[in-house]
């Protein structure tokens, strides 16, 4: 067992550590402890710290709205010579020249600075031109090697003249280079490109603000220094968002131009359009400050599948680099455009809140600034900037004047001034004898030495005259602007006149006083919730009527389509496509088409491709409806390898798909049917010719996960081709189209038969049936089959009907040759509910399909249908 140690207390380690650490010399002769008050340290260091992170990194100064390590990029950037009209460089040397030099703080820090300054929707006004992938509100930017930079022209305007003593420099951290502690700025971009930080107990959170406007509220300013709040709100009524947007309620953005804080929402800019020839939806094409679009669409998706909102059939995100922002949101029919539009700003980040904290440093303390504070602190910062600059100019034009001066002296007494400076010893005596003989100053007599012989000529002479007129001009109106604060604030007027026509760009969003009426909540408007029939067709149309008459006709001038389902439903409910693999997906029936009443001749227009409603996978087709919400016998399923199964009609309310039936490998779904009475037969048909029936009452219902039961024995290689229920008590029919196994897809049109369904004796489950048809010579497989009410119907693959063979006494009988190809066979249009469906061709795999509502197959059946 291992010997415990005794456990030793921070002081006891102290002393220890001390007693062996060998002594420098000094120590030998005094020990150096300094009793310190642990208190007393901590406020101290803490004090220190919050100050540095206020002053040195989180809050902007108000003079040009930058904060230290902003100012430091642009300052570095135009040591660099990384102006407009230069190529750009990568932003990893950018960062590595400010923080080896000015901002020893990490290279995250300052490339998430630099970022920021490049993007558009994050700045106003950007001041770094980005080339690269500088990130959006979703996404992050590429790294730092990535990416390259330089100065935007606006950034030209921040350091303007910064080289005419316009503003004080400090040393830098290590006192090796200095750095200004302001920037010129020509332009309030505190103001105009707004800011944000976290320092310690304090935060700032600035909205930007459109340049011409608030250029124009400092004009006023500058020539009214009394102007009141009121006043200089009529030229910035609010804020201008980089994202556009609206702003609703005015009263928290007057508050926060009084007293430096205050509220106020952003929304985003919609509107209702017609996105599809039968749908309504919303396109959104600005999204409200710092809200990117997949964000708003993650959101509205969770609400949706959470069921919390109602009313969206799709939402598609269309935005790109030439038509910009564009998201797409479809409304249900039925339901109220404006009203989802209303639910969409109350939940999602459509609309959100801007909190106003103009929080910033003034002479080195932050304060919290209104509005008129804000700009008259530029306003005299912008008055100094330009009365430094004018001195400096000032005094190099004296500067250069008095050479100039000294220099037309010198060519007036060429002669003389050549004969002093031959007759000299050394340049100092040279010097010296200029200064007494011209009576010059020891500047001018140097400079007039250093003058190379060829400028001494006549034309010079000419040349410093005018230059000696011109800089005595621009030295009188220097001065007259140095001497008159009137002048100082008309040339500061001036100057910013000229920026903000150079740079405005119009308003980008929109100011409101308060939000629109609140609609009612997005649920359907001006539907009653009816009874309906649900119906889709063999070409894959989906439809819905409340008409009971017939929607079938006779005659050669009837086009039509025959039916796969007919369920009941209601016009606010839902019902289930059943697809090929065992899957139910929830259609909502107030998105589907409403059909008209019966004409004469019968017509059925307005139907859509099922394609519109369900996302399928490849290979994938509906096969048939059922009942979501119908209280019944339930739904009954047939699979190409003989199973049947009877669904439980429990079905998850909170999924959109659902399985209903495990299916087994290589198995698929060849019907399905909504029942309506547990006494309808289920009939199988295979491919071998084979029709067993027997009543549904026969087969168990069972839970959606399980696989189903035997339904009819097959032999050999034989499959089911259809599947479905037929009521026994209707006068029925069997239809059924013999060929050739081995004949290509569309080169054969088969042998048809019609039979009484009453001739087919009804069977046990699971067992083989009795023969519908029987084989002649080429003939080895059924094409297609159905069963169903009379009378039969027959189409083609455009929707056309094709005349069937009268019907024969024998159930076991052979076929007559068919004159065309048949696609579908189905009963009259309408034959009401407890249809079973229709019978499709077979595949060139074998497998029966139906249309998948291609342009071709469509182009008459959408007629009618």
């Amino acid at each position: 067992m291992a010997e415990s140690r005794p456990r030793l207390d921070i002081g006891t380690m102290f002393d220890m550590a001390r007693r062996t650490t060998t002594p420098t010399p000094d120590e030998e002769f005094e020990e150096r402890i300094v009793d310190i008050d642990v208190s007393a340290e901590m406020r101290a260091s803490y004090l220190e710290y919050a100050y540095s992170v206020i002053y040195q990194r989180a809050l902007p100064d108000a003079r040009d709205g930058l904060k230290p390590v902003q100012r430091r990029i642009l300052y570095s950037m135009s040591e660099l010579g990384l102006r407009p009209d230069r190529g750009h460089v990568k932003s990893s040397r950018v960062v590595g020249e400010v923080m080896g030099k000015y901002h020893p703080h990490g290279d995250g820090a300052i490339y998430d600075a630099l970022v920021r300054m490049a993007q558009p929707f994050s700045m106003r006004l950007p001041l770094i031109d980005g080339h690269g992938n500088f990130g959006s509100p979703d996404d992050s930017p590429a790294a730092m090697r990535y990416t390259e930079a330089r100065l935007a022209p606006a950034a030209m305007l921040m350091v303007q003249s910064i080289d005419e003593e316009t503003v004080d420099f400090r040393p830098n951290y290590d006192g090796q280079e200095t750095e200004p502690s302001v920037m010129p700025s020509a332009f309030p971009n505190l103001l105009v490109n707004g800011t944000t930080g976290i320092a310690v107990g304090m935060a700032t959170n600035m909205a930007p603000h459109n340049l011409s406007e608030v250029v124009a509220a400092a004009r006023h300013l500058i020539r009214h220094p009394d102007a009141t709040l009121d006043e200089l709100m009529r030229f910035v009524p609010g804020p201008d968002l980089p994202t556009g947007g609206s702003i609703i309620g005015l009263q928290g953005v007057r508050d926060a131009y009084e007293s430096g804080r205050g509220t106020f929402r952003m929304r985003a800019r919609a509107t209702v359009e017609n996105v599809t020839p039968r749908r309504k939806g919303i396109v959104v094409t600005e999204l409200p400050y710092n809200v990117g679009p997949e964000r708003v669409v993650t959101k509205i998706k969770e609400l949706v599948n959470a069921k919390k909102l109602t009313g969206i059939a799709d939402l598609k995100d269309l935005t790109d680099r030439h038509k910009g922002l564009q998201l797409v949101i479809e409304i249900k029919n039925g339901f109220n455009p404006e009203a989802v539009l209303d639910e969409l700003y109350r939940l999602t980040p459509m609309e959100e809140t801007f909190g106003i904290n103009n929080v910033a440093l003034v002479e080195g303390q932050p304060r919290t600034l209104g509005l008129r504070e804000l700009l008259s602190v530029y306003v005299e910062h912008r008055i100094d900037v330009v009365r430094r600059r004018s001195a400096f100019r000032r005094r190099k034009r004296e500067e250069r004047l008095h050479l100039v001066d000294g220099l037309i002296i010198a060519l007036l007494n060429i002669d003389e001034v050549i004969r002093v400076i031959r007759t000299s010893d050394d340049s100092s005596q040279a010097r010296a004898r200029l200064i007494e003989t011209f009576s010059l100053s020891e500047i001018q007599a140097n400079y007039i030495l250093d003058t190379p012989l060829r400028r001494l000529t006549r034309y010079d002479k000419l040349e410093l005259d005018r230059e000696k007129e011109t800089l005595q001009a621009e030295i009188d109106e220097l001065t007259a602007i140095l001497s008159s604060e009137d002048r100082l604030r008309t040339v500061v007027s001036g100057e910013l006149a000229e920026v903000a026509k150079t740079y405005s760009t119009p308003r980008r969003t929109v100011l409101l006083e308060s939000a629109d009426v609140v609609r009612t909540a997005a649920v359907p408007l001006e539907v009653a919730d009816d009874p309906c029939l649900v119906l889709l067709s063999s070409t894959g149309l989906l439809a819905r009527t409340t008409d009971a008459s017939p929607l079938g006709g006779e005659g050669e001038r009837a086009q039509h389509d025959v039916l796969v389902s007919v369920v009941r439903a209601t016009i606010r409910g839902e019902v289930g496509a059943v697809t090929s693999e065992g899957r139910m997906i929830r259609v909502s029936v107030v998105d589907l088409p409403a059909l008209p009443p019966s004409a004469n001749p019968p017509t059925l227009a307005g139907g859509h491709p099922v394609s519109e409603y369900v996302t399928l996978e490849p290979g994938e087709h509906v096969v048939g409806l059922g009942g979501i919400d119908l209280d019944g016998p339930g739904l009954a399923i047939g699979t190409a390898q003989g199973v049947v199964k009877r669904v439980v009609p429990e079905y998850p309310a909170n999924r959109d798909e659902f399985e209903v039936i495990g299916l087994r490998e290589g198995d698929t779904v060849v019907g399905a049917v909504e029942l309506t009475s547990a006494d309808h037969d289920l009939v199988f048909i295979t491919s071998d010719a084979q029709m067993l029936r027997y009543p549904a009452s026969q087969v168990r219902p069972q839970g959606r996960p399980a696989g189903g039961m035997a339904g009819i024995r097959l032999e050999g290689d034989a499959r089911v081709i259809w599947f479905g229920s037929v009521d026994p008590s209707l006068e029925a029919r069997v239809v059924t189209v013999a060929g050739s196994a081995t004949a290509l897809a569309g080169t054969q049109t088969g042998a048809g038969k019609v039979s009484d369904y009453a001739d087919f004796p009804a069977k046990g489950r699971a067992t083989g049936g009795v023969r519908a048809q029987r084989f002649l010579k080429g003939e080895d497989t059924l094409l297609l089959a159905w069963a169903g009410p009379a009378p039969a119907k027959a189409v083609s693959s455009t929707g056309k009907p094709v005349p069937l063979p009268e019907e024969i006494g024998r159930r076991d009988g052979s076929g007559v040759r068919l004159l065309h190809g048949v696609a579908a066979v189905g009963g009259a249009l309408g034959a009401g509910p407890g249809y079973t469906g229709s019978a499709h061709a077979e595949g060139a795999d074998g497998a029966a399909s139906p249309s998948d509502g291609t342009p071709d197959e469509q182009s008459e059946a959408t007629q009618i249908f």
